[in-house]
């Protein structure tokens, strides 16, 4: 199989477009309409309207774990999109981002749009600024002359309109897997952070593991008990639902003690209004050394770039604590407390602590990168895990009723 990308299409070829529209998507809550053609976004159109963060805005707009997902007989496939790539100042350039071609479940081809708009952000004056380009084409060929089901994941870290998509044979929605949908939500870390490409961040890795269809509502941080987004998960059907709570508010510094066990309370009440009997699982933060015991915020250290890539530090103080501010440690003996708490009137609520899927001994063979967020080795370790500890039999999503 070959795969390509460039700006000038084929015209000579015998293309049959589809339109991009939901039947063809998985992964994503809604779809826009723009000037060049569809965007997928994993908040709906009512909680983006409530939604002033800029951070949040662009995190939801990134499809990580959207995909096309159709059957066809085609040996070519061309997708034109329009991607949104970012350039942080001070920092260094960022990897493209990467499709993942899947022909009957399995990877197939990888491969890079070019062109697109660019983002520039300044992260020390908070400021930022968009400079347009053009329309790219991502290209696969040389594809078995069958019926087979194809997935297009689209890049997990980086906003993609999708413009046109064209085949050389006819295209259906995929049919229903029968799988059981989980619907996840957490902070970069589950949205994909250093992952190696969209179908490599833990979640996906859990998903495919577990035998399940995923959602993923993990936003870069956007992980912050956000009303908005508790009911966007009440709202949307799921048999499986996890949320994994703790290092956004660390390092945004966005709340004391005393409001964030009634957030807790809040979001699950709220996701309860919808899923009032489905496995709910409530997953504490993973190890980060940095923030286990100091409190936000965290901050870019610019002083030092001599490992490639930007570093993160706590820029709280210890002693804080003591006036109700938030550490990992905390953050940790609270979940476990409300979920105990509310566990004994509902029996399909339990919990993970976030350190049995990265914890001390993988920081000391897997350190984060970073000092936040887990590497591409990390996160297939963390999918793993998480598929052994909620998909097998013993696991907290298994069926205790059968």
């Amino acid at each position: 199989m070959h795969t390509d990308t460039d700006t000038t299409p084929d015209a000579g070829q015998g293309w049959i477009t589809t339109p991009i529209t939901a039947d063809i998507l998985r992964g994503a809550l809604d779809l826009e309409q723009t000037e060049h053609g569809v965007l997928p976004h994993r908040l709906p159109a009512r909680a983006r309207a409530q939604c002033s963060d800029g951070q949040l805005a662009m995190a939801e707009s990134q499809p990580s774990g959207v995909r096309l997902a159709f059957r066809t007989r085609a040996t070519a496939i061309e997708l034109d999109t329009l991607p949104t790539k970012r350039d942080y100042v001070g920092a260094p350039p960022r990897p493209e981002g990467l499709y993942d071609l899947l022909v009957d479940g399995r990877l197939a081809g990888q491969a890079a749009v070019s062109g697109g708009n660019v983002l520039t952000i300044d992260m020390t004056a908070g400021t930022f600024e968009r400079r347009s380009g053009p329309i790219g084409t991502l290209r696969f060929t040389d594809l078995p002359d069958r019926a087979k089901d194809i997935e297009i994941w689209l890049p997990h870290n980086e906003t993609t309109e999708l413009v046109t998509l064209r085949t050389d044979a006819p295209v259906e929605p995929a049919p229903d897997s029968g799988r059981k949908v989980w619907l996840h939500h957490g902070s970069s870390i589950s949205h994909g952070s250093d992952a190696a490409s969209p179908t490599t961040t833990w979640p996906v890795l859990a998903a495919s593991l577990g035998g399940v269809e995923l959602i993923n509502l993990g936003f870069g941080g956007g992980a912050l008990l956000d009303p908005f987004t508790a009911r966007a998960m009440r709202d949307t059907p799921a048999d499986l639902i996890s949320v994994k709570i703790g290092i956004n508010v660390v390092n945004a510094d966005l709340m004391r003690l005393r409001a964030f066990g009634p957030a807790v309370h809040g979001f699950l009440d709220t996701i309860r209004e919808g899923h009032p009997t489905t496995p709910l699982l409530v997953v504490s933060p993973v190890l980060c050394p940095i923030h286990e015991d100091t409190p936000g915020p965290s901050a870019p250290d610019f002083g030092d770039l001599s490992s490639g890539r930007l570093q993160f530090i706590a820029m709280g103080d210890p002693a804080e604590r003591a006036g109700g501010k938030l550490t990992l440690s905390i953050i940790r003996e609270e979940l476990a407390r409300i979920v105990e708490q509310r566990s004994a009137e509902d029996p399909h609520l339990s919990y993970l602590d976030g350190r049995e899927l990265y914890g001390g001994s993988d920081f000391a063979e897997l350190p984060l990168p970073d000092q936040i967020h887990p590497d591409a080795a990390a996160h297939r370790r963390m999918g793993e895990r998480f598929a052994k500890l909620a998909f097998t039999e013993e696991g907290a999503f298994a069926d205790r009723d059968s």
